[in-house]
């Protein structure tokens, strides 16, 4: 963070009320980090008091639980199972309902409500996650109307990390632990409940909501506290991704020997993808109920781990769990770069987290680049 390049205030922890009831009045409906069936997880608030204060969450390959240290923090846990793709992006939404009434049939568009959102505690890597969206549901040729509609009326209140969880590998993706674009309001907290928090705006919506609640500016040893926060924030991230060449890497290694040994631990669940803040496929069900008289058509979220998710007239294209696994990691990290131009992947640690037999994405991806190295060495010897 440069004092010269951006204006930094300093919001007292508690007068975070003020914050939150400043959104409030902008007519804005909060949603951000709330303890539900035990996880942290993304819900409407009612007020700060909402907030997991004095919570961690402890995380590891298909391990995940809450411990309450006592502290002040109300950002001290890291991400839950949770992201705002799970409002941009609905897991499930109908998109048209039909009645028939003699032989009349009548077809209803459903419309999409979604009141003026501010999204609370967003961390750098979401905000990447949501730049990733942007890119496709609401840019080029081809508009998402309701992602594009749910997007405009968003508010995003950033939260810079100051503690890494023991899956996270942001600092290798360059999508954390510090926001740099993405949001309206970003926030950095530091000390417990006497501190503060370095408080930044990013666009005329963050403007107005910080300008409304008259903060004095901070200071510079304020400003670096906090940045040292952040910075301590990178040595601690609990992974590493190698990204240097493993666009190239994992295009030569298509066959590689390491996927048959991920296949036999892999459930094909679907966890990953459910969980993962940039994974937007999607599939469309048409149902009809057993009168015969209405039919819905839904769109829901789907997996590229279901086997139906390949089906064309004749059979499925990737019929192995080998080949569905080798889909979901090329596409996160080769083709999704030849297709938008950046990974599909931000490290946020999710899909480590949330898979039940702990399969880790950095240490499959470091497995297959160690085979090419020993292989080299072999073939020199």
């Amino acid at each position: 963070m440069s004092s010269d390049e951006k204006e930094f205030r300093r919001l007292e922890k508690k007068a975070l009320r003020s914050l939150f009831d400043s959104m409030v009045s902008g007519g804005y409906r909060i949603i951000g980090p709330k303890i539900a069936n035990n996880a942290i997880v993304y819900r409407e608030l009612s007020s700060i008091d909402d907030l997991p204060k004095g919570w961690i969450d402890v995380q590891d390959g298909g391990s995940y639980h809450l411990e309450q240290t006592g502290g002040e923090a109300y950002f001290g846990y890291v991400v839950g199972p949770d992201s705002p793709k799970r409002f941009l992006f609905p897991p499930e939404r109908t998109l048209w309902s039909a009645e028939k009434n003699g032989k009349d049939i009548n077809i209803t568009i459903e419309q999409d409500e979604y009141p003026k959102t501010a999204l609370l505690g967003v961390r750098p890597c979401e905000l990447a996650a949501v730049a990733i969206q942007d890119k496709i549901f609401a840019e080029g040729e081809y508009v998402d109307p309701t992602y594009k509609a749910r997007r405009d009326n968003t508010l995003l209140i950033a939260v810079n990390c100051t503690r890494a969880g023991n899956t996270c590998f942001c600092a290798s993706m360059g999508t954390g632990p510090r926001a740099g674009s993405g949001y309206d309001i970003a926030l950095t907290e530091v000390g417990g409940d006497n501190g503060y928090f370095i408080v930044e705006s990013g666009s005329n919506e963050g403007d107005d909501i910080v300008n409304s609640l008259s903060l004095n500016p901070a200071t510079s040893h304020e400003i670096d506290t906090a940045e040292n926060a952040v910075n301590e924030t990178v040595r601690c991230m609990g992974r590493t991704l190698e990204t240097s060449g493993l666009k190239e890497l994992l295009q030569s290694e298509f066959n590689s020997p390491r996927y048959d040994d991920i296949a036999l631990r892999c459930l094909a669940c679907g966890n990953c993808t459910l969980v993962c803040p940039t994974c937007f496929c999607s599939t469309v069900i048409d149902t009809t109920d057993l009168s015969g008289n209405r039919s819905e058509r839904i769109r829901r979220w789907d997996s590229c781990f279901n086997i139906e998710h390949s089906y064309i007239h004749g059979g499925y294209i990737r019929g192995s769990i080998m080949a569905r696994y080798r889909q979901w990691i090329t596409h996160k990290l080769v083709n999704w770069i030849d297709q938008f131009g950046m990974a599909g992947c931000v490290g946020c640690g999710r899909c480590i987290t949330w898979c039940p037999v702990g399969i880790d994405i950095t240490e499959e991806a470091g497995a297959i680049r160690k085979s090419v190295k020993e292989n080299v060495k072999v073939n020199k010897g």
